[in-house]
């Protein structure tokens, strides 16, 4: 007896599926950046990027990337955790590191009237440009908060929104 055969129409058929699959995987278009556009409640534009992650504790973190104004305007990321389930000092800088590289972006929570008015302490803020100034890839990126969370992992994807954060439109 020899080997089973199959039918040419059945051999034709599989290759399409896996060439069509390869296809669609060599083709498919680039993930694009989810951010969003609105004015805030004085009307001046506001460009963000909301996240959220977890640390390696497994706790959640909110992160929001933003910038205020028109392109070259401020470029912030606040850290937002649950209230009640941590209490954030200010001012603490909070620690990047991609490879060898290392960061410290300054707390510039007390600056915003709003978060310094908020009891809650839940949410920091800090001063997004001095990392993107020096990003030219979109990397991994590792957080770390003292005193809060030893390590928070941003994907790659995160990055790519950041770093388009200070020329998107408004």
């Amino acid at each position: 007896m020899g080997p089973p055969t199959t039918t040419p129409w059945l051999e034709r058929l599989a290759l399409g599926v896996v060439v069509a699959l390869l296809i669609g995987l060599i083709t498919a278009p680039p993930a694009l950046a989810q951010l969003h556009s609105h004015p805030d409640e004085n009307g001046t534009p506001v460009v963000r990027s909301l996240e959220s992650l977890r640390d390696l504790d497994y706790q959640s973190w909110q992160l929001v990337a933003y910038r205020e104004g028109r392109a070259g305007g401020p470029l912030r990321l606040r850290v937002v955790g649950y209230p009640g389930k941590v209490r954030l000092d200010h001012p603490t800088a909070l620690i990047v590191r991609s490879g060898r590289s290392r960061w410290e972006l300054p707390d510039l929570t007390l600056a915003n009237p709003r978060l310094a008015a908020d009891g809650r302490a839940a949410a920091a803020e800090f001063d997004l440009s001095p990392l993107l100034a020096e990003l030219r890839q979109d990397r991994p990126l590792r957080l770390q908060l003292p005193g809060v969370f030893v390590e928070l992992p941003v994907p790659p994807f995160v990055v790519a929104e950041w770093r388009s954060l200070p020329s998107a439109p408004a």
